[in-house]
Formats: C-alpha cells, sequence, structure tokens
C-alpha cells in the first residue's frame, strides 16, 4: 500500500510497475481513478460548508449580527451566500431581534476581483464599521491570512474554510475536508486489494477555539454537520 502527496511522484507509472499493490493520491491533480490507483480529492461541498458557516454564526452572535466577504461575480460564492443565509434561518427560523435594527442580517460585502489584497481590509471595515456584525465568515477565495488577523484585531469573530497559518485572535474554526477520516475509511477495502476508487473526503472541524465555541455548542455544530453529510439538510434548498 503506497500514499503519495504532492508534488505528484509518478505515481501513474509507479503504479503501472507494481501492479500488486495500491496506491491512493492525495489532492494530486490530474491523476484519475483507476487499477490500482485510487484517488482522494478536495471534493467538500462549499455550500455545506457555507451553510455551516451561518448556522454556527447566528449561534455565536448577539442579535444574529452576522456577515460575508465574498469574491465579487463568483456564481459558487453567490450559492455560497444562500446556503449562509439558510444557515443562520436554521438556527433561529425567523431570527428575531430584540431591538429594532437599521440592517437585516447577514450582511453580505463583495471584493472586486481586480482589487488588490492589500485593500481587503476596506471591505471588511463596511461590515465591522458600518453594518456592526460581529462575526464574519470569509469566503476561501478572499481569506488571506492577514485579512483574518485584521478582523481579528477588531475584536469581531471570524469562520473560514481553511486554517490561517497562526490562529488569529476570535477565530472560531475553519471548516476543511478531514482527510485523516477519508484514509480510515477507505483503508480495509484498499488493503483488501479494492482499489481504483475515488475516495470521498467528508467536511470536519478543525483550529476549534473552546473558548469561543464552548464543547456543548460544537457538539450540535457536529450534529447539523452530520446531517449535512447525510443528505438530511439541503444547504441551498429547492432550486
Amino acid at each position: 500500500m503506497v500514499v503519495a502527496l504532492p508534488p505528484d511522484p509518478g505515481i501513474a507509472a509507479l503504479a503501472a510497475v507494481a501492479p500488486q499493490a495500491q496506491f491512493l493520491a492525495i489532492n494530486i491533480p490530474d491523476i484519475t481513478a483507476g487499477g490500482n490507483v485510487s484517488v482522494l480529492a478536495n471534493n467538500a461541498s462549499p455550500d455545506m460548508a457555507a451553510f455551516l458557516a451561518g448556522y454556527v454564526s447566528a449561534m455565536l452572535t448577539d442579535e444574529y449580527k452576522i456577515g460575508m466577504i465574498v469574491p465579487q461575480g463568483n456564481a459558487t460564492a453567490q450559492e455560497a451566500a444562500v446556503a449562509f443565509t439558510n444557515g443562520k434561518a436554521y438556527f433561529c427560523g425567523l431570527c428575531n431581534t430584540v431591538y429594532l435594527q437599521p440592517w437585516t442580517y447577514p450582511q453580505f460585502i463583495e471584493i472586486p476581483t481586480d482589487a488588490e489584497k492589500s485593500t481587503y481590509n476596506a471591505y471588511a471595515d463596511v461590515l465591522i464599521i458600518q453594518r456592526k456584525v460581529g462575526m464574519i465568515y470569509v469566503y476561501p477565495d478572499v481569506a488571506t491570512d492577514d485579512l483574518l488577523n485584521y478582523i481579528g484585531t477588531t475584536g469581531v469573530w471570524t469562520i473560514a474554510d481553511v486554517m490561517p497559518t497562526q490562529h488569529p485572535a476570535g477565530f472560531v474554526m475553519a471548516m476543511q475536508p478531514d482527510t485523516i477520516k477519508a484514509i480510515q475509511s477507505a483503508w480495509p477495502n484498499l488493503i483488501a486489494g479494492q482499489g481504483g476508487v475515488n475516495v470521498q473526503s467528508p467536511l470536519g472541524l478543525s483550529g476549534v477555539d473552546p473558548t469561543l465555541l464552548p464543547p456543548g455548542k460544537q457538539h450540535l455544530v457536529e450534529q447539523v454537520l452530520a446531517d449535512l453529510i447525510a443528505g438530511r439538510i439541503d444547504p441551498i434548498g429547492p432550486r
């Protein structure tokens, strides 16, 4: 059994000369499952992550004042924005606030595709200063370490799909494919010689800050995540 990580060590050639072995390629581009080569890729649905982000943000934020930063003109990000809104509604329904608010939540801000990364903080400021959000989901295409660190300095909490290099202040958690769980699930079949398959990598939680998301609330989040993975919750809804 051979597990290969990027960069590609020439797995297709290796598999051809060792047909008795099973190969698992993890996140290596342009490798196709077949024969004795199985492939594990980042295939988690961005809609699931966005739905979960909306659910968690509504759970943790006073008056449900939540927001999302998205790249402009990105159709997948627009679907994720719908899922984010649905996640909030799944937690609190109509989400009525105690006090009259000048804005409805969630609030969204789009970053133009030609915007310099050095300007991203200004877009976050629209949500933080003008629209008074307490927690922001940063879509992966614009989730730079600098942006997440900046938001943390303002006292606003964040959630993202990928762990930043260093854990910023106010960073609740990341939602990314659980590679370890995927390998553990696939391992018995691969050892038995049943390869040539695409291995599904379920979404998982990482970098959870227990001071922001206590264990009891994390358990609720994990239940919702399990329902998303099982297909019992549709993050987008009727299309």
